[in-house]
């Protein structure tokens, strides 16, 4: 632009001084070659002389509009912090300031524009739900690390390949080819997929501009298991109370029928049904105190509890049916344990803990076997076992042992009473005393169930 502006001012210095010899020719008697020399000799003089100020003029001119174009360069590379230095006159220097202002705007467009794409980044990398952004050819735009691994693929290597190239598990790729060809959300849940025999969920809405969607994946695995869990607790509270029921209501049916007169008759339906409506409302008071419990409604009262005392008194309200057994029945501290041991619990939690253990070692060990609870201290908490010498419990069915209604032998285990809520009755005040529970077992050898409580110096 400086040349042409250079060029442009001497050719108006040349065509003024021809323009002036034109009219010297016409109002003097010159000839034309006269003229010409005239002119000629007039533009060697004039032009040097015009081309500084000319110089100087296309100079001042193109200087502020060469560094607008230097700092539309710095802009377009990201450079938001270069300042032109506003020169020539008003309007350049009004173009300069507005120039500079409009790039203070810009960086400071360009910084929220950023800080909004690493903060949706954020959250989308820390979903627990996978996230899949394509386009309508299937390509993929964006994924986070959640996605990759419910769907089995390298996340990091998938944007900007095709979905069915990255995602092994067709029935997803048929959701999101599903999507593409439908004007609305699309919804639908998968069960075993993949290695893990995961359930999944597969929302997919398109994209506003309508040439792609966004597929959202969350893992049902715990909901579908949680699902069958309370179809199978209802299953079987079903059963626990129809039993029960139906051997009452056939022993009234046979009292109506006329047992009722027969005194013998009569005693043995009525023992029955009161055995079976003791049943019944121990049933409901254990469904009612797992309820409480699990809701958090269970009012515990915490308060230092001696653990030798607690352990003899449970140990002392079994001994009769332990005896009537010829089972040896023994509580015994591990050495080391201070005479004044106490745990943090509450008292009335702890003593229904302890005898449904104890309770459970002497239905199902046979007669003449042992039943010892032991306990033992460390800094922080203390443990107990109750150890019997029982029948013992199958490697496949200990990780059951603690949930509602599960019985290791259905048929044995009614036999001998029972709701089939102790065990989860344990398992769930024992965490709400901030306690764990284990067990071990060896058939024929007996079962082992292992307690850990705060130990009240800690408190």
């Amino acid at each position: 632009m400086f040349r042409r502006l250079f060029l442009t001012y001497l050719l108006i210095s040349g065509a003024a001084v021809l323009l002036v010899g034109i009219v010297l020719r016409v109002q003097t008697e010159e000839t034309w070659g006269e003229t010409a020399h005239n002119v000629g000799v007039s533009l060697l003089l004039v032009l040097p002389i015009t081309a500084v100020p000319a110089y100087a003029l296309a100079r001042r001119f193109t200087k502020p509009l060469e560094m607008l174009t230097k700092g539309a360069q710095h802009l377009a590379e990201g450079d938001f912090q270069f300042n032109i230095r506003p020169a020539g006159g008003r309007e350049t220097r009004t173009l300069a300031e507005t120039f500079n202002t409009m790039s203070v705007k810009l960086a400071h467009s360009f910084s929220e524009l950023e800080k909004d794409k690493e903060q949706l980044e954020t959250i989308l990398f820390g979903m627990v739900e996978g996230v899949i952004a394509f386009d309508q050819e299937q390509t993929i735009l964006f994924v986070n690390d959640r996605a990759g691994g419910l769907l089995e693929f390298p996340s990091e290597e998938a944007v900007g390949r095709k979905l069915g190239e990255v995602v092994k598990l067709r029935a997803i790729v048929e959701a999101a080819t599903k999507s593409l060809h439908g004007n609305g959300p699309y919804r639908e849940e998968f069960d075993n997929l993949g290695a893990d025999k995961k359930s999944l969920a597969v929302y997919v809405g398109r994209l506003p501009d309508m040439h792609g969607a966004i597929m959202v994946v969350h893992d049902i695995t715990e909901l579908r298991r949680l699902e069958r869990l309370r179809q199978e607790f209802v299953a079987n509270v079903s059963h626990e109370l129809k039993t029960p029921l139906a051997n009452i209501k056939s022993s009234i049916e046979v009292l109506l029928d006329g047992a009722a007169a027969e005194e013998k008759s009569r005693t043995m339906f009525l023992q029955e049904i009161d055995v079976q409506a003791t049943r019944l409302d121990a049933l409901v008071v254990d469904l009612l105190r797992i309820a409480r419990i699990e809701s958090g409604a269970a009012a515990l009262h915490f308060e230092v509890v001696p653990v030798e005392e607690a352990i003899h008194a449970s140990l002392d309200r079994h001994r009769t049916r332990a005896e009537a057994k010829g089972l040896m029945l023994d509580g015994v501290a591990l050495v080391g344990c201070p005479p004044d041991l106490s745990v943090w619990a509450d008292e009335e939690s702890l003593a229904q803990v302890l005898d449904n253990l104890v309770d459970n070692a002497i239905k199902y060990t046979p007669d003449g076997g042992r039943v010892t609870v032991r306990w033992e201290s460390s800094a922080q908490q203390v443990c107990f076992e109750v150890e019997d010498s029982g029948i013992g419990i199958p490697q496949g069915d200990l990780p059951r042992v603690f949930e509602r209604f599960y019985r290791v032998d259905a048929a044995r285990s009614r036999d001998k009473g029972g709701t089939g809520l102790g065990l989860s009755i344990v398992k769930n005040m024992v965490l709400a005393m901030s306690g764990t529970v284990r067990v071990t077992s060896e058939m024929k050898r007996g079962t082992t169930f292992r307690i850990c409580l705060p130990r009240a110096a800690d408190r």
